[in-house]
């Protein structure tokens, strides 16, 4: 009788075992699903910044193009009559022309400054630059962000233990399947080239 005790004993001992170890692997595997669902989440995130620079600069570049465009013509044009009043003095062959086309002159190159207080296209293209410059280095930023998060994920996913389980707690052998990184397009090493038209 004593040794039927004792096998019932060992067998409810490694049942129980089996049951603590069972528990144990479940509890480590939701673990594991909760944290590649996560990491996975955090993908999409990464991405949708990613998403949301290039719309920044989609939306911001024709605009800051149009505005220097629309700057550098007034400008033209303030310069082109400053310089058709200077040809029309050095034109002038007595003192009473150049005396009237001096007073023109003067009143045209007034009203014109007055118009028009400074000429700053060199400043415009410069503000265009910085601009063109902080949009790139914002899209490099986030990319840079996807990349190390699918990096996190994939590293996540693939461990031996980690695998194991998600595959034991994943209804699709599919859900968490290894992720690409940003890839560019092919050509785009080179960089654009922004038309002044």
């Amino acid at each position: 009788m004593r040794s039927n005790n004792k096998v019932l004993l060992a067998l409810i001992a490694v049942i129980g075992v089996v049951v603590l170890a069972f528990i144990f692997f479940y509890l480590y595997g939701t673990s594991v699903y909760d944290g590649a669902v996560e990491r996975k989440s955090k993908i999409d995130e990464s991405w949708s910044n990613v998403q949301a620079v290039y719309q920044r600069r989609a939306d911001l570049v024709p605009n800051l193009v149009a505005t220097v465009q629309g700057a550098s013509e007034n400008e033209k044009q303030i310069l082109t009559e400053v310089t058709q009043a200077r040809a029309g003095m050095a034109n002038a062959t007595t003192p009473g022309e150049l005396q009237q086309q001096g007073d023109v002159i003067n009143r045209n190159i007034a009203i014109v400054f007055e118009k028009y207080p400074e000429i700053r296209s060199t400043e415009n293209f410069q503000m265009l630059q910085d601009e063109l410059a902080g949009t790139e280095n914002r899209i490099s930023t986030e990319r840079i962000r996807f990349n190390e998060s699918v990096q996190d994920y994939n590293s996540y996913i693939k461990g031996f233990w980690r695998k194991k389980a998600l595959g034991l707690v994943s209804d699709d052998n599919e859900e968490f399947k290894e992720a690409k990184g940003f890839e560019a397009d092919a050509g785009s090493e080179k960089a654009p080239q922004v038309k002044f038209n």
